[in-house]
């Protein structure tokens, strides 16, 4: 039976009105609303072609925003003329050096890949769902038996980042420091204002080298398990990974593996709690669960848009850029575009064929995408298994957070 559920963007009157015109700027993006539910923004970005935000910043040309499929597709596919390497010297996530292989450019970005790839490969990773399925069990175990739980705290940032940590061979026992370091990084802990955003992210910035510096110090006497004890003896063209390029790779692993699924988590469940014929599809039928996973991502798009960087004069979608140019992909209103997608506004859990882009695309598609579909495959159902019913707490005030979509506090109520 197939599970559809109508979720359009809303009226033609609700649509925010974004035109270049209208002043449409990426402050726009840090805005609650934005942050709570991206779709109408999406709806009215698509409207037009590619287009200059109008936040002026000194000395830079405006950001140039795609959002059509289309568009969105051709930057993937071009990364000679859309670059990924924006995070030279002082990086805006405060990295001294590009992100290896995030911000690493052809030919260089796919020696790296070679290398890493099979760490993170389905196979690899089918290994760990044991693991991963008893992890899951013991955080239910503390709730299950209460009349419900704060979903983002006590599951939904613990049980990935657990994983991850274990993955890496780090000690669980320095996750708070890491949740910390992660916040400045990510969301400048919480700064309104750009320079102390910044200032943030820089403080975070170097006490992640700072402890990756002495783990690799003791690791390389001690030894022992883990990725972070193979990368110490990887090789890429013969010669072993420098002190620099293992804390680069590690300074994105940090970042990808203790966020990214946390969100995806946050907006499944709240969107699971608040839809609840599509939740009895799971508890009745868990072989559904990796289309929903896969609808799912599609539709919330945890992660919003990604940077580029343009290196010579061109034209997308009809817009001039220009070498040097800012580029925002939304990927989030890539895959929601009905110009490409079938029922793009309906969530269809049955959907056969469903392309999205919410792990990127081209080849800097993310590395950890095999490990993030086994998390969330694993979550859903061990959850649905023991708690097939639940909502959001009434009354609870959701605040959402940008770009890295997520809920601060997720209340939720069982029965």
């Amino acid at each position: 039976m197939s599970t559809e559920v109508e979720a359009g963007a809303g009226a033609e009157a609700d649509r925010p009105s974004l035109g270049t015109d209208d002043g449409w700027s990426v402050h726009m993006m840090i805005s609650s609303d934005f942050a709570r539910d991206p779709r109408p923004y999406y709806e009215a970005l698509r409207t037009g072609p590619p287009r200059r935000d109008d936040l002026e910043m000194p000395g830079k040309s405006r950001t140039v925003i795609l959002s059509r499929h289309e568009d969105v597709e051709a930057a993937f596919r071009n990364p000679q003329l859309f670059s990924s390497q924006f995070g030279e010297g002082s990086g805006s996530l405060g990295n001294d050096r590009p992100l290896i292989p995030l911000m690493i450019d052809p030919p260089e970005h796919k020696k790296y890949r070679v290398l890493l790839d099979p760490y993170f490969a389905p196979r690899h990773m089918a290994k760990l769902e044991e693991g991963m399925t008893g992890l899951v069990n013991s955080l239910i175990d503390r709730f299950v038996d209460k009349e419900g739980c704060e979903f983002t705290s006590e599951f939904a940032v613990p049980m990935p980042c657990t994983a991850f940590l274990e993955l890496l061979g780090l000690p669980l026992e320095d996750l708070e420091f890491f949740l910390h370091i992660k916040e400045g990084i990510v969301r400048g802990h919480g700064k309104h204002d750009l320079t102390e955003q910044a200032e943030a992210r820089a403080e975070a910035g170097r006490a992640c080298y700072d402890y990756f510096e002495k783990v690799l110090d003791r690791l390389a006497e001690e030894r022992g398990g883990g990725l972070l004890c193979e990368l110490l003896e990887a090789e890429v063209d013969g010669l072993r990974l420098t002190r620099e390029e293992i804390m680069d790779i590690c300074f994105l692993f940090i970042l990808a593996g203790l966020d990214t699924v946390t969100d995806s988590l946050c907006c499944f469940f709240n969107y699971l709690a608040e839809h609840p014929e599509q939740r009895q599809r799971i508890v009745d039928d868990p072989e559904v669960i990796p289309s929903v996973v896969e609808e799912l991502l599609r539709w919330e798009s945890p992660v919003a848009g990604v940077a580029r960087i343009v290196t010579e004069d061109a034209e997308i979608g009809g817009c001039p850029v220009h070498k040097g140019d800012s580029v925002l992909v939304f990927v989030g209103a890539a895959n929601t575009d009905p110009q490409v997608i079938d029922r793009a506004d309906v969530v269809d859990f049955d959907r056969t064929a469903n392309r999205h882009y919410a792990f990127g695309g081209g080849i800097h598609r993310c590395l950890g995408s095999h490990l993030a579909r086994l998390e969330l495959r694993v979550a859903l159902r061990e959850w649905h298994k023991r708690i097939p019913n639940y909502r959001v707490a009434e009354g609870a005030e959701l605040v959402w957070t940008p770009m890295l979509r997520s809920v601060h506090q997720l209340p939720l109520v069982f029965g």
